[in-house]
């Protein structure tokens, strides 16, 4: 694979550092024997294995990379709803999840498509991009782009906030991230343009104002930030907010339990629906409280009945009915004025109102009376007790 040079694109080339880690020829042969058990005829089976093997690498590292589960990505892909003409980029794509989730959500949805030369042209060469400074996470991103039909994707080995990304402008009408949290970043190497937005050292913040950057007017992104972005004070937070709200399009926030990303992180995360428009049009802004997405949160986060995915993707499907919805529910709308009175403020808890149940207890003198008969209940045994060690 790393003869394989120019002729494979990008492949070949990521692949030019990987190393080969299977140490004996006795374990290659068991390797291949395994692996020939397995019916591979289908882009599908080849993708779920390389899916599964990422499952069990621990890729949470000190740059704030791990690995977004796949049944969140599907839910963001599956709410945003790749087009035909979409150009789709992640700027922090790791082992590129969100790239592949959505050329499988065109394969589910759109397999007509695939009979215009035109569109398979677009599929395989410009319609997914993915932009990564970590080598070894291009190399992984690579293999699972290949292994899911994607052969000729757009890969950057690039810091998306640094200068060296700066030529990137209005390029992209979908972005799909999640990006780091934490992490190293030279402040100094920031692009400018994305101080101008917000004057921060926060890796979350710079990337909401670079994704403003790239994408197209019209340009629509999910994202998933730490709560904090939500509600944080500071004059960069409240400025990112300010911006999205106002300047442009905000249309959903999905706000998630603090175990989804266990057991690599316990932060409370959300998920935020926005379009870029450069002309303001947040009229309403549709929250959803997700309490389950289908596994426990703990860190084993084993299968569970409870879901509210299936619920979030049928509600944003029909959001009109969601009009009546009350602030007491799962999910409701809150105007644009609203969130302007409060300070930007795009935190669910602002909105949400709580039902508290009123518990009734019995009066003081009814419950002194069950004590005292507790006591004398308790005196008897003790007796007792006493009587049977002296026989």
């Amino acid at each position: 694979m790393k003869q394989i040079g120019a002729s494979a694109g990008v492949f070949g080339e990521y692949m030019k550092g990987a190393t080969f880690m299977i140490p004996t020829p006795r374990l290659l042969d068991q390797v291949v024997q395994l692996i020939d058990k397995i019916q591979m005829d289908d882009r599908d089976t080849k993708g779920d294995l390389y899916e599964y093997l990422l499952s069990k690498i621990a890729t949470a590292g000190t740059n704030g990379q791990f690995r977004t589960p796949r049944h969140i990505i599907q839910m963001m892909v599956e709410m945003v709803q790749p087009q035909k003409e979409d150009t789709i980029c992640d700027p922090s794509c790791g082992t590129a999840g969100f790239l592949v989730a959505s050329g499988e959500y065109v394969h589910d949805h759109h397999r007509d498509w695939f009979h215009e030369s035109g569109f398979r042209e677009h599929f395989e060469s410009d319609m997914f991009t993915g932009i990564e400074f970590d080598s070894t996470m291009l190399r992984i991103g690579a293999m699972n782009l290949q292994l899911h039909g994607i052969e000729q994707p757009q890969l950057i080995g690039k810091d998306a906030l640094s200068e060296a990304n700066a030529d990137i402008r209005e390029a992209y009408t979908l972005i799909l991230a999640n990006p780091p949290f934490k992490g190293s970043l030279d402040y100094p190497a920031v692009e400018s343009s994305l101080l101008e937005v917000c004057k921060t050292k926060k890796t979350e913040l710079l990337f909401l104002a670079l994704m403003l950057r790239m994408m197209k007017i019209g340009g629509r992104a999910a994202v998933i930030v730490p709560d904090g972005v939500l509600f944080g004070s500071s004059k960069a937070h409240k400025a990112i907010r300010q911006t999205i709200v106002e300047g442009h399009r905000l249309d959903a926030i999905i706000s998630m339990p603090s175990g989804v990303f266990k057991p690599y992180a316990g932060v409370s995360t959300a998920v935020i629906f926005f379009t870029k428009t450069n002309s303001g049009g947040t009229k309403d802004v549709w929250f959803y409280d997700m309490e389950q997405d289908g596994y426990s949160l703990d860190d084993k986060r084993s299968p569970i009945d409870k879901n509210d995915i299936p619920d979030i993707l049928a509600r944003w499907r029909n959001k009109a009915a969601e009009a009546e919805r009350k602030r007491t529910d799962k999910s409701f709308f809150v105007p644009f004025e609203e969130i302007e009175a409060n300070d930007w403020d795009l935190s669910i808890n602002r909105y949400k109102e709580i039902v508290y149940e009123e518990v009734v207890y019995d009066p003081p003198e009814v419950i002194i009376g069950e004590i005292k008969v507790l006591d004398e209940e308790r005196n008897k045994a003790l007796i007792i007790l006493e009587t049977m060690l002296k026989e």
